[in-house]
Formats: C-alpha cells, sequence, structure tokens
C-alpha cells in the first residue's frame, strides 16, 4: 500500500509544463518598438512610393541585384513593399495597415490593454476593404487609388449584383460603421444640426434655463420648508445658494414626512418643452466675420491728412502777456464810473482773452441790474475803448461782465485751434473749430449738431476767413470718403482755392465743368439737386429702417445692407453759400425755397448748410431761414437792428473786427476770436491734398434739368416721347404749359416731363422758357392740335 502511494506521487511530478505566450515586460518593450518602427517604414514607403512608383517600376524584378538603386525613400524594400501593397494590394487604403502597425506598437510598448487594439484591427481592415472597393470604381483612371485587391473585389460584386448593388452594399457598410463601431444615430444627428441653429441665441437660452431653475428651486424650497415653523429670513435666502452638509435636517426630510405611503413607486412623468427656433440674421455677423466691417476709406487706404506744419504760428508758441497796468487802470475806471452814478461793487475779477478782456464784477445788494445795463456808453467814454459790451447778467454765474478790448490784440492762429486737445480729441461727426473764447480755450462744436450756420457781419469783418476756418477744420478731420463739400462762390475768387481738391472732397452736378458754382443760374440747378439727393437718400433710410445717416451707415458697414438694392455709404454733404444775399436779389423766390426745404428737412440724411451773408436785411434772412438756422454766427454789424436781425439780440455793434464774432445756438451768446487762416496756408493744404492719388471724379449730385432746359431746335418727331401726343392734349386743355402739370396728370418723373415740354416747344405747342411763369399754350383747342401735328 504505502509503495502504490509512493508511486503515484512521483508520476505526478514528472507531467510536462504548459507552454505560456505570455510577453515579459521587456519582451513587451522590445515587440512595441519592433512594430513601432516597422509601422513607420511602412507609412514613409507608402508616401514616396506615389512619387517614385514609375521611376523604381523597372528595379522590381532585380531587388537582389546591389548595383541597381531605387529612388524610394527605403530604397529597395521601400519600393517591394510600396508595390505590395499599395499596387497589387489595396492601393491607398494600405496606409491603413501602416497606421494599425504603428498603433500595436505602441500599445505593447506602453502595455495597454489590448482589447480595445482587437477593435481597431477589425474596424481597421474593413475600412480598408470598404476604400479600396470604393476606389475600384476609378481603377481605369488610377490604378494605385484601390490597387489589384479592390480592382478585382470591385469587379467581382458588379459581376453579380451590378454596379448600383454594389454601391448599395458600400452604403450598407458605411451605416453599420457609423452605427455600431461611431454610434452615429438619426437622433446624434439632429440634436447637432439643432446646437449649430441654437448656438447664436445660446446666451439667451441659458439666461431662460436660468430663471427658469430659479423657479423650479424656490418652489421646491418652499415646500420644504412650509411644514416646518422657522424665522422668515431664512426662507427669503436666495434659493440658488446651497446648504452647508452639517445642517441637521436635509433637505428631503419634509417631502419623506409628508409623502403618502401609496406614492413611494410614484414617478413624475417630466414632459420636455421644445424651444422656438429663432431666425437670426446672421449672414451680416457671417461677412464681417470673414471680410471685416466695410471700410469707406478703402479706395484712398493710402490718403494722408495734412501736417500741421502746414499751417503757420503767428505767436510762435508765445502764450497771451498780461499788461498789469492795463488792467489795473481799467478797473479803477470802471469802479469811478459806477460809483459816480452811486453803484458799489463788491467784488471784481478780470480774465484777459486774445483780444479782449473780461470783467467780471459783483455789486452790492439792493443794486438794480437795468441801472448798469443803461451805462454801457458812459462807461465805453470812461475806458476810451471801441466796442464795450456789457452781460447782465452772465448765464450761469451770479456776475455781470463787461467786456473791454485789449490795447494790444493778438491773433490765433489756425495752427493753435487745430493742435488744441479740444479738437484734435473730438468725438464729433464733423467737427468744427472757429477760434478760441474769451477765457482763450479752443471753441469746437459739431456741425451735424447745429444743423446749418447763418454767417453774417458787415464786409471786411471777417466772414471769408471764418468760412475757410470752417473748411480746414473739416479736411483735418474728415476723410474724402467722409464729407463732400459743395460750394456756391458768387464773388468767383473767395473759394476758387479748393479747386484744387474737386476730386478728393468737392461734389457737382454731373454735366458741370467746374466744380465751384459761380453762376447763379447753375446754383438753383445745383440746390434742386441736393433736393432730389434729399428725397433719395431719405428712401433709402426708409428701406434700411435707419432713422438718420449714423445709424443707416453703421448698418451698411456692418454689412447688413445689401448694395444690390441701391444701398451704399452716403457721405456727409456741406453746402456753403458766399453771398447769400446776391443769390436772393438774382434769382428769388426760386433760390429761397429749395434753402428753406433742405434747413428743414436734410439734417437728418447728412446735408448741412453753411450760409454767410453781408447784407443782414429782413428780405435776405427771411424768417423761414432764420427758422431753420438756430446756430448762428455774428461778425462786427454798423446797427443794432442789423445785429437783431441776425441774433435776435443786441451786441454784434459793439464788435471790434478783424475776425472778433458772436455765436449762438438757440441758447445763450458766446464770444469768439474767429482763428486767422491766411490764403498762403490754404494754398498749401488744397496743394498737399490735390497732389495724392484721387477719386476719378468728384463726387456727382442726382442730375437735374430745370425748365430753362427747353431749346427751340426741331426735334424728329420719331425721337418723341410716346406720351407726346396725350400730354400735348393736356396742355391745350388745361392751357398752362407746364413740366409740374405733366408730372401730376402722367404721373412723370420731372426729367422725362421736362424733355417733352422740350418736344412740344420744338412742336410749337408751347412757348419759350420765361422765367418762373409758366409757358404760353401756343394752340387755342384740340382741333388746332391735331391740325398742327398733322401738317408736319
Amino acid at each position: 500500500m504505502a509503495r502504490k502511494k509512493t508511486k503515484t506521487k512521483s508520476k505526478s511530478t514528472k507531467q510536462p509544463k504548459k507552454i505560456s505566450f505570455k510577453l515579459s515586460k521587456q519582451q513587451k518593450i522590445v515587440l512595441g518598438s519592433f512594430l513601432f518602427l516597422l509601422g513607420l517604414a511602412l507609412l514613409f514607403s507608402f508616401i514616396s512610393y506615389f512619387f517614385t512608383w514609375q521611376a523604381d517600376q523597372s528595379t522590381l524584378h532585380n531587388l537582389s541585384d546591389r548595383s541597381v538603386e531605387s529612388q524610394n525613400w527605403l530604397n529597395k524594400f521601400g519600393a517591394g513593399i510600396g508595390d505590395l501593397f499599395i499596387y497589387q494590394g489595396f492601393g491607398l487604403s494600405a496606409f491603413t495597415i501602416a497606421v494599425l502597425v504603428t498603433l500595436t506598437g505602441f500599445y505593447y510598448f506602453f502595455d495597454k490593454p489590448k482589447k480595445s487594439l482587437q477593435s481597431f484591427w477589425f474596424w481597421g481592415i474593413i475600412v480598408m476593404l470598404w476604400f479600396s472597393v470604393f476606389f475600384g470604381f476609378f481603377a481605369d483612371k488610377n490604378p494605385l487609388l484601390g490597387g489589384m485587391v479592390g480592382f478585382e473585389l470591385n469587379d467581382f460584386l458588379q459581376d453579380f449584383i451590378g454596379m448600383i448593388g454594389t454601391i448599395l452594399v458600400l452604403v450598407f457598410v458605411a451605416i453599420v460603421y457609423f452605427a455600431v463601431r461611431l454610434k452615429i444615430t438619426p437622433e446624434h444627428i439632429g440634436q447637432y444640426l439643432k446646437s449649430k441653429k441654437q448656438a447664436i441665441s445660446s446666451e439667451f437660452n441659458t439666461e431662460d434655463s436660468d430663471e427658469s431653475e430659479f423657479v423650479d428651486t424656490a418652489f421646491d424650497k418652499d415646500n420644504i420648508e412650509l411644514p416646518v415653523e422657522e424665522n422668515t429670513e431664512e426662507i427669503e435666502e436666495p434659493v440658488l445658494k446651497t446648504k452647508p452638509a452639517a445642517e441637521p435636517e436635509p433637505t428631503p426630510a419634509p417631502l419623506e414626512i409628508n409623502k403618502p405611503e401609496s406614492d413611494e413607486n410614484f414617478e413624475i412623468e417630466i414632459e420636455e418643452t421644445v424651444e422656438e427656433e429663432e431666425v437670426d440674421e446672421n449672414l451680416s455677423t457671417k461677412l464681417v466675420q470673414d471680410f471685416g466691417e466695410f471700410d469707406p476709406t478703402l479706395e484712398l487706404s493710402n490718403y494722408k491728412f495734412p501736417s500741421i506744419e502746414l499751417l503757420k504760428d503767428y505767436t510762435k508758441g508765445q502764450s497771451i502777456t498780461i499788461d498789469q497796468e492795463e488792467l489795473e487802470e481799467n478797473k479803477n475806471r470802471i469802479v469811478d464810473t459806477l460809483k459816480n452814478y452811486k453803484i458799489d461793487i463788491a467784488h471784481i475779477k478780470a480774465t484777459v482773452g486774445p483780444t479782449v478782456t473780461l470783467y467780471e464784477i459783483v455789486p452790492e445788494a439792493g443794486v438794480r441790474i437795468s441801472k448798469i445795463k443803461n451805462l454801457e456808453d458812459d462807461i465805453a467814454l470812461s475806458l476810451s475803448a471801441l466796442g464795450i459790451r456789457i452781460i447782465a447778467p452772465i448765464p450761469g454765474k451770479g456776475t455781470i461782465g463787461i467786456e473791454v478790448p485789449n490795447k494790444n490784440a493778438r491773433i490765433v492762429s489756425m495752427r493753435s485751434a487745430i493742435a488744441s486737445p479740444r479738437f484734435q480729441n473730438a468725438e464729433m461727426e464733423l467737427p468744427l473749430t472757429l477760434g478760441k473764447t474769451i477765457s482763450n480755450e479752443t471753441f469746437v462744436v459739431d456741425l451735424a449738431k447745429m444743423p446749418h450756420l447763418l454767417m453774417a457781419g458787415a464786409t471786411g469783418q471777417g466772414k471769408s476767413v471764418g468760412l475757410n476756418a470752417i473748411l480746414t477744420s473739416l479736411l483735418y478731420k474728415k476723410h474724402p470718403a467722409e464729407v463732400k463739400f459743395v460750394l456756391v462762390d458768387p464773388k468767383k475768387v473767395e473759394l476758387t482755392l479748393f479747386n484744387k481738391i474737386e476730386r478728393h472732397y468737392l461734389a457737382k452736378l454731373p454735366d458741370s465743368e467746374e466744380a465751384i458754382i459761380t453762376d447763379n443760374a447753375k446754383v438753383i440747378n445745383t440746390l434742386n439737386s441736393l433736393c432730389i439727393e434729399m428725397d433719395q437718400r431719405y428712401d433709402l433710410l426708409k428701406n434700411a429702417m435707419a432713422r438718420n445717416i449714423k445709424e443707416y451707415n453703421a448698418k451698411f458697414k456692418k454689412r447688413k445692407l445689401n448694395p444690390n438694392d441701391g444701398h451704399k455709404f452716403l457721405p456727409y454733404i456741406v453746402l456753403v453759400i458766399d453771398e447769400f444775399a446776391d443769390l436772393i436779389m438774382t434769382a428769388g423766390k426760386e433760390v429761397e425755397t429749395p434753402i428753406a426745404r433742405l434747413a428743414q428737412l436734410a439734417r437728418a440724411i447728412g446735408i448741412h448748410l453753411i450760409v454767410a451773408t453781408q447784407r443782414p436785411s429782413v428780405n435776405v434772412i427771411t424768417g423761414i431761414i432764420k427758422a431753420n438756422f438756430p446756430a448762428r454766427i455774428a461778425f462786427r454789424v454798423t446797427s443794432k437792428i442789423d445785429s437783431r436781425t441776425i441774433l435776435d439780440s443786441q451786441g454784434a455793434d459793439q464788435l471790434i473786427g478783424r475776425g472778433d464774432m458772436l455765436f449762438t445756438q438757440g441758447n445763450s451768446l458766446v464770444r469768439i476770436q474767429c482763428a486767422f487762416v491766411d490764403t498762403p496756408e490754404v494754398e498749401k493744404i488744397t496743394d498737399f491734398i490735390g497732389a495724392q492719388k484721387a477719386y476719378p471724379d468728384a463726387h456727382l449730385l442726382p442730375e437735374y434739368v430745370g425748365e430753362e432746359g427747353g431749346t427751340s431746335l426741331d426735334i424728329d418727331a420719331s425721337d418723341r416721347d410716346a406720351l407726346f401726343m396725350d400730354a400735348a392734349e393736356v396742355i391745350v386743355t388745361a392751357q398752362q404749359g407746364s413740366a409740374s402739370l405733366l408730372q401730376r396728370k402722367l404721373k412723370l418723373g420731372y426729367n422725362r416731363a421736362g424733355r417733352i415740354i422740350d418736344q412740344l416747344e420744338a412742336a410749337g405747342v408751347v412757348g419759350p422758357f420765361e422765367g418762373s411763369k409758366a409757358r404760353q399754350v401756343l394752340v387755342n383747342d384740340m382741333n388746332g392740335l391735331h391740325q398742327l401735328l398733322n401738317n408736319e
């Protein structure tokens, strides 16, 4: 018995060991590095094969000959491997093998789990076969795309199920790959498309969701806290704030106490609400992201603004010198004069300006202001000064001002005004620097907010210099694409220097040779053309749903307006008229009517008027013009009546001339010394701008043909308008020859009605143009009309 046991033990110990395929750590590193580098070698050989396969075709049969070299990056090995896997194998999809071998080496080298590696190989081979069969359709054009395997498999499938069947099989395999491998379902695709549509409104949706969470949380907290009698302050705590875990009563406890036993397994069914899709105007946003905002200055992107060195510094950097003796002398004379009339002064202060010194006095209690106001001439007599002006009281201050001219006036240069921080940092649409105030501060205003400016004053007091200062301000601040000037100069000499910047800044009629208008007859056409421009711009604003030119241009820059619909960038237009009185005397109502219309309506669409005259009489500056020109500048005038005509108050008759002016914008008067800009300075500026690249032509205004465009020349009957006969009957029936009648009766545009009037004149139906009167009708009745036209 004992021997048998020992025998069994010996037999059991001599059993053979099982073979183990488990690799050690070192073996995995070696195998992993080998496979990783082999995969890279396959990748390099495949890439090189597509460039060198034709040159290496002859070396494939001589791989053992060491004297033969291949062009492949891996020489003969690369050429052979590339030919095996690409040409005789799977074509372009053979790159999958190189990727899989490299990935396998990576997994073994870093000893990662092999389950995912098996999945990579399975689906990788399916993808490789799929692309190989797919590229087999194009084997006739390029055999390298699908390889011999792809070509044969594709041909095999087409022999049994045809091309359509082969395509359906490929589509089915692709669906299986996306559904099983990538787990992409139609629901995922729908959610992805929906998320893309709602990407722009994501912030809005987030706010809505936050608000709903707030409401739900508040509702739950009310249900929790209601059964417990606690302080009401805890109920009013922010509901989104999480409670600390150390609280004795957890949040769900009251719910479990109040919840019935029968509802323990009851689940609340939550109905998901679908958000309504929002239609966003994202085309303009995409255009701005792709191309940026529209830049109106792009056509003249290299335009350089004039340098400050072009202007002359008349003061040579010197500040105002205060003559203490003069101040003390004037103060004593003012105090003595007022004491003579028993007016005591509690305090006096002097503010020295470039040409005028302001003395601010505070009278004793009980002194009437009108008493000091009536002493204006007496104070002027005691000071022996020209142009004493009393401001009683100064607006915003509890003082009375007495303005006394300085004995040594100082010139305010345009250079100092342009270089001032007030002008350089002005965030205005059309900034103007007019000069300096009594307190020696640069005075800057916005023409776009005026919106029109009236300048008046006697001859030689500074109106032309003031116009040059205004135009110079805009030239130093605005690009040629942003503002255009319409210059009217009946004197023909004041504004001629600006001819050099015609193709940069000026606007004119299409048939006009000169941009600066000097003929009074052309002024009427220009003003009516601006009225047409105004109407067209209002149509653009209406279609764009914008209230003013600033909003319209902002929309256009953000590419929200389509140029194919007629939209365009609208520059500001500044109409400058010098010697307005001469126009009124020669043209009368024909000039006043369009100017009044522009002054009333043109503010919102960026057309602004600057009108200057030396004759401030009521028949020139009429009530209609004054009502629409709240901003006014008055230079020195000869009488108080003229001052009231311009400013509706006195003061302009007390100015000292040479650029001394009063400015009002509907409220208080401001005394300013106009900045001086001489003709050589303007010439330097215009030469500098005119020498740069310009637009092909000046900015063209809409075409306007007035009734004076009639002609007595013969017009061929074949060239007559289609409505010529109807128009003739309307004219003869009404016995009134005017283009406006044809516009109303036949619903025509003004240009077409004007051409028909010319044809009627050539046919002898109406007479020639007679100014503002209607044309004479030369035919008395319809019989005479038909007889006249039949005899032609």
